[in-house]
């Protein structure tokens, strides 16, 4: 017993001492993962930062370039075009070629792009400009989702929505850096109600020098871009140390641990998930745009309310991304989008239904913006859950987004322009809803349908067992003959012993009853008659067996 227990606790220590080892061999590997997360957190800040300085140095753009705001407005469609040729290419350069480099590469490029252009003094090469930077924010969208899912796999989903809420916290900041850090109050100079003279000083100084103002205004404008590019460089960098050191690591943790799964509707599901998103980040990037201008006009607002309205709208979609990170840790995927699309198209339908009335826009304006917030990051990791996402399908998912960004909003406010009298902003949005509640079921049906192989392998399974279970049956038989046989030889062998042993019983008793005969003769008959009359004898026989009863 002793060494019994002594054998068992040595085998024990010995499993504690090699779950330890893989622990510690995979500690590196998790932390690996995990400075990989990080990473892209910080690129998708300065992506987020990157896309929305635009829009609060617009009227400087066209200043730098002598044009008004309207003939400047193509540098759009210059840098959407820009960005879905960039999420062509990058799907396709994610699977031939290190993701870390060509992030890097990419952050690389949308730095020198941001460098640049505060330096374009011309419309047609400002457009070229924002175009290379479109393509270089395109290609780390795209490699950054691929990424994000080739180190986590099954845990992707609250670091997918870590990534997009560092995008939407960038979109959030870069307005406020260009705004109060870089010179917000030199740009739209006002006097203090006090009355300080420094102010007034100040903004009468920069007033009577007209190039002084100009020189102020063009540094400002400089800053917020350096500001960002230099962001975007120093995370750029550390991709690539990354990359150098833990590139080896890196292609054995992907060799390792991906295991490639085909679903029976891939190219199908890809399609239909593309064309999701490019009704939902349509709708979204539409109703976030256009929420202002329909609140003034069409609601009949204040500015300042219809300033509260869109910053609730925005502000409820970045804080749900961030409590998404923490609702993905205890939650599937699918729940999450199933409750996303419910939420949205009841709240639409309560826009459409009550277009005009405060309470209505600013409730409905709230849960909008919250539904809207973990569609996409949401929608990627389930879609991971059933078939394998690589380059190209990460690609043509941001170019669904890219398209839908770039002609929903267009198409809504040529509409607007024709109907002046209906809320085609809420229509849109009921309608884009609407579309995301009839898709989703239909994905659902076409993720969860088993494939042939699968069918195959269940029919060779039935098949074997089948046959196993046949052959198990022959075998009974076999052996139940088997026995049977032994059974009836030895039946045969009794019942010969049993005719060998009567034959020799009758012998036995011929003899004894010539020996009688003989002797018979010889004795007297009433004798004969006690002693042995057949009668007597049965009665001796029936007493002794009636004896052995008792």
């Amino acid at each position: 017993m002793g060494a019994a227990a002594a054998a068992a606790g040595g085998e024990g220590s010995r499993a504690r001492r090699e779950a330890a080892a893989a622990a510690l061999a995979g500690a590196p590997q998790r932390a690996l993962k995990w400075c990989v997360s990080g990473a892209l957190c910080a690129a998708f800040l300065g992506l987020g930062m990157a896309i929305a300085i635009l829009g609060p140095t617009f009227q400087d753009l066209a200043q730098n370039v002598n044009k008004n705001v309207s003939q400047i407005s193509y540098i759009f469609v210059g840098r959407s075009l820009g960005y879905f040729g960039g999420s062509l290419i990058g799907g396709i350069l994610t699977d031939c070629m290190n993701v870390q480099l060509l992030l890097g590469l990419s952050m690389l490029g949308t730095t020198i792009g941001l460098y640049a252009i505060p330096w374009c003094k011309k419309a047609l090469l400002l457009t070229a400009m924002m175009s290379v930077i479109g393509f270089s924010m395109g290609v780390l969208d795209t490699g950054g989702n691929v990424l994000a899912l080739d180190t986590w796999r099954s845990e992707a989903g609250p670091h997918m929505q870590a990534l997009h809420f560092s995008f939407a916290l960038g979109a959030v900041v870069a307005p406020i850096l260009a705004k109060l850090a870089l010179g917000g109050t030199a740009i739209d100079p006002q006097v203090h109600p006090n009355g300080s003279d420094d102010n007034q000083l100040s903004v009468n100084s920069l007033s009577s020098s007209p190039s002084s103002l100009k020189l102020h205004l063009t540094l400002n404008f400089v800053w917020s871009y350096v500001v960002i590019g230099t962001y975007l460089l120093l995370v750029a960098i550390f991709f690539f140390i990354l990359c150098l050191k833990s590139s080896a690591v890196q292609d054995r943790l992907k060799l390792s641990t991906q295991k490639f799964k085909t679903a029976k509707y891939h190219n199908a599901l890809i399609l239909l998930l593309s064309f999701f998103f490019l009704c939902y980040v349509g709708a979204e990037v539409t109703y976030g745009s256009y929420i202002f201008t329909y609140a003034k006009t069409y609601a009949g607002m204040t500015e300042n309310e219809a300033a509260g309205l869109n910053t609730i709208f925005w502000g409820m979609f970045a804080i749900c991304r961030g409590l998404a990170i923490c609702f993905a840790t205890c939650s599937y995927p699918g729940s999450m989008i199933l409750l996303s699309v419910i939420c949205s198209t009841v709240s639409s339908l309560f826009l459409a239904l009550f277009s005009k009335h405060p309470v209505s826009l600013w409730l409905g304006s709230a849960v909008y913006g919250a539904s809207m917030a973990t569609i996409f990051p949401s929608g990627i990791s389930w879609i991971e859950q059933y078939t394998t996402i690589q380059g190209k399908s990460a690609a043509l998912f941001v170019m669904g987004a890219a398209l839908g960004e770039m002609c929903i909003p267009a198409v809504v406010g040529l509409l607007q322009g024709y109907y002046p009298t209906l809320p085609v902003l809420m229509y849109s949005a009921l309608g884009a809803a609407s579309m995301t509640a009839v898709l989703f079921p239909v994905l659902y049906k076409l993720a969860t349908s088993p494939c042939d192989a699968e069918r195959k392998d269940v029919g060779d399974s039935e098949l074997r067992e089948a046959l196993l279970s046949s052959s198990h049956v022959e075998e009974d038989d076999e052996d139940d003959n088997d026995d049977g046989r032994e059974w009836n030889e030895v039946d045969f062998e009794i019942i010969e012993m049993n005719d060998t042993l009567q034959n020799s019983v009758i012998e036995t008793s011929k003899e004894i009853r010539g020996e009688y005969i003989l002797t018979s003769s010889n004795q007297d008959p009433s004798e004969n008659v006690s002693c042995n009359s057949p009668a007597l004898g049965s009665r001796s026989l029936r007493q002794k067996s009636s004896n052995k009863n008792d």
